[in-house]
């Protein structure tokens, strides 16, 4: 009796824990958050200099707004399939997010050639030298989420694996929800603060 107790505690404790892959995943999250809070503080003060020069955003943003909110719908939904083993929807709903984070990542270098082209360049201005800093670190976790998305899509086709192990595209889209949350924290800041 007392050990059958002590074995459903201990499967109580390690429901509650979460994933090491997930605890890093948060980590690395917070450490981003502070990063992109440091870069946009530091806009905010030195835009107050003489000759800062200010851009319109481009139409391109706004587009890409939609798309990535759309990718966040279908990369959640892909979880939700998985999670159902409906592996056919899964794959549909994987596949979509993969090409929506493509096409985010085209109408993002289309609005930011569209900036360039404005005459706002990284040697130019200091808003150009924030602006492409910061742009370019939210490329590199763009990217970074396009390439887990590429292996969930790769593996969501292989015959060779059937793990149902839910956790890795947990992680993905997760992390894909906070790349668009980041995205939208930009786009708003630049709309307000540029």
């Amino acid at each position: 009796m007392i050990q059958s107790i002590e074995v459903k505690d201990n499967v109580n404790t390690q429901r509650k824990k979460i994933h090491p892959h997930k605890f890093t995943m948060w980590v690395a999250l917070g450490s981003i958050v502070m990063m992109f809070a440091g870069f946009t503080s530091a806009y905010i003060v030195k835009r107050q200099q003489p000759g800062w020069t200010t851009f319109d955003i481009p139409r391109a943003f706004w587009y890409s707004t939609a798309v990535i909110l759309i990718s966040s719908v279908t990369a959640q939904m892909s979880v939700k399939a998985f999670k159902e083993r409906n592996i056919r929807a899964y794959r549909n709903f994987i596949t979509a997010t993969a090409i929506l984070g493509l096409v985010f990542i085209a109408l993002q270098i289309a609005g930011f050639w569209s900036i360039w082209k404005s005459g706002i360049t990284f040697s130019g201005s200091g808003a150009g030298q924030f602006l492409y800093v910061i742009a370019g670190l939210h490329v590199l976790h763009v990217l970074g989420g396009v390439i887990a998305l590429a292996v969930m899509f790769v593996r969501a086709f292989s015959a060779t694996t059937r793990n149902y192990d839910s956790v890795p595209i947990e992680v993905a889209s997760t992390y894909w929800h906070f790349v668009d949350l980041l995205w939208i924290y930009l786009f708003v800041f630049f709309l307000v603060i540029h």
